[in-house]
């Protein structure tokens, strides 16, 4: 598949707290795997080239955690609604 050109015609839907939690639930999997005994990153590839990014264990988890508390916010600031009925004898 090629790359975008521009974002003209993308669509998509509010993602729902449920897939927000499905989110957080694959950081904390990747936040456990990384500090993990063994485990040098929870990233699979690294990038390398002229620039010569690359990437390691620390900036691994300072991403991870910038993300995890980006969604947890993001799930935080959802509407709450809470229902009650009552039963009148």
């Amino acid at each position: 598949m090629t790359d975008l050109t521009s974002l003209a015609g993308v669509e998509g839907q509010e993602i729902s707290p449920e897939q927000i939690r499905g989110i957080l639930a694959q950081i904390d999997l990747d936040l456990m795997n990384l500090v993990r005994d063994g485990k040098l990153a929870a990233l699979k590839y690294a990038v390398n080239g002229g620039a010569g990014q690359s990437t390691d264990r620390a900036a691994n988890l300072q991403s991870l955690l910038s993300a995890r508390d980006y969604y947890q916010r993001l799930l935080e600031s959802r509407p709450v609604w809470s229902t009650t009925q009552a039963s009148v004898e």
